[in-house]
């Protein structure tokens, strides 16, 4: 039974509703999720299926965006400088041939720290702060700044406590402060218990036989930089879907892989960061967002083993997943298969959120369909 498409789209825009139930009708019965976009600070888009307006998910790495928004204000700010060496904020963070790198280098996933030798502990990885203490202290895996690879688990750990060092704040408390209460944004770095009842437990993956078929062909020793990478080196190996259905994690919120959203919170805050929003103006100059949305480290991924590329911190999404998208679009995606950003030259910001942990992790293949959708419309408006 095809699940029903709820909520509304704005003129011009009947074409995305279209795309999402031409979409949603090919998918599982038992679908849940979520797609929201602002045009220039207005809100176009606003649909879901198979759940309630408000229910809130794991977003995996698109908490990411939140992380990387709250050190391009304080860049913005002047309280960092992108070119200072990482040490200038923390300095035991030059232990083992680290010291020389800049904390721009840092958010362009070029440290080399990317996980520990024996992995981390739950708790661990529910907690910025302890995470940045075991990685002060570890050998990095390549030679920073010489290569690049992405730093799944850890690298919010890393902005945080250089922000926690130059501030005395939490990146999540900054956070809070200046970016999800001023707009009331349903996108949590920590989950107030009294919105745990909005919270839809993460489904696991359930590929076809041909998509478990890739998964088994895919290296995946327990050395090897993306098994480190993803703590899958621990005595009790990760398992990355069921991250967010931990209760320590989403309260605690680790800013690389704890955040709860919903499609509206993730979109909010992409016209937020760009766009001006009910009366405020953005948050980001535009060359802010142009620096931060500018190529830093492009080509052979180490962790990935593929193509990619990264700004500051953010993804450069229009070259890693959509390329129609304008350059300089900033944004990230997260391993449930939601997806995030904010093109500064059409004024879209897209989220969307699902349940079900996609294949094979990353933004879902169907954003590629919804997020033209929604741009050939904003072109268009």
């Amino acid at each position: 039974m095809t699940q029903e498409i709820h909520g509304t789209v704005a003129d011009g825009f009947e074409g995305v509703r279209e795309e999402f139930a031409a979409f949603v009708a090919g998918e599982r019965p038992d679908y849940e999720g979520q797609l929201c976009a602002y045009v220039h600070g207005r809100k176009v888009v606003d649909l879901w299926a198979g759940t309630e307006a408000d229910a809130l998910y794991g977003v995996f790495s698109s908490a990411k965006g939140a992380a990387y928004l709250v050190v391009a204000l304080l860049v913005q700010d002047g309280t960092l400088e992108l070119d200072r060496k990482v040490t200038y904020y923390w300095p035991e963070f030059a232990a083992e041939g680290k010291g020389a790198l800049t904390l721009r280098e840092l958010l362009a996933h070029r440290a080399g720290v990317v996980g520990t030798d024996t992995g981390f502990t739950l708790a661990e990885l529910a907690d910025d702060r302890h995470l940045a203490e075991r990685l002060a202290d570890q050998r990095p895996f390549w030679r920073p700044g010489t290569a690049f690879g992405y730093h799944a688990l850890v690298s919010g750990a890393l902005v945080g406590e250089v922000v926690r060092r130059a501030t005395g704040r939490t990146l999540q408390e900054v956070y809070q402060e200046r970016v999800r209460t001023p707009y009331g944004l349903d996108l949590h770095l920590g989950l107030p218990a009294s919105d745990e009842p909005r919270f839809r437990p993460t489904q696991a993956m359930a590929p076809t036989p041909e998509q478990q078929a890739v998964l088994d062909a895919t290296p995946d020793g327990p050395h090897t930089l993306a098994s480190i990478a993803f703590n899958r080196n621990a005595a009790e190996p990760t398992d990355l879907a069921a991250l967010p259905n931990m209760p320590l994690v989403r309260a605690k919120g680790p800013a690389s892989v704890g955040g709860v959203a919903s499609a509206r919170g993730l979109a909010g805050m992409y016209a937020a960061a760009i766009s001006e929003v009910g009366q405020q103006a953005p948050l980001l100059k535009p060359d802010t967002v142009a620096e931060f949305g500018q190529f830093h480290s492009v080509g052979y991924d180490l962790v990935a083993r593929a193509h990619k590329s990264f700004g500051l911190g953010f993804q450069t999404t229009a070259d890693t997943w959509h390329p129609f998208l304008g350059a300089g679009t900033i944004g990230h995606s997260g391993g449930s298969g939601s997806q995030a950003f904010a093109d500064p030259w059409s004024g879209l910001a897209y989220g969307y959120t699902r349940r079900r942990f996609a294949f094979p992790g990353g933004a879902a293949a169907e954003n590629d369909r919804l997020a033209r959708a929604i741009h050939k419309a904003a072109l268009a408006a």
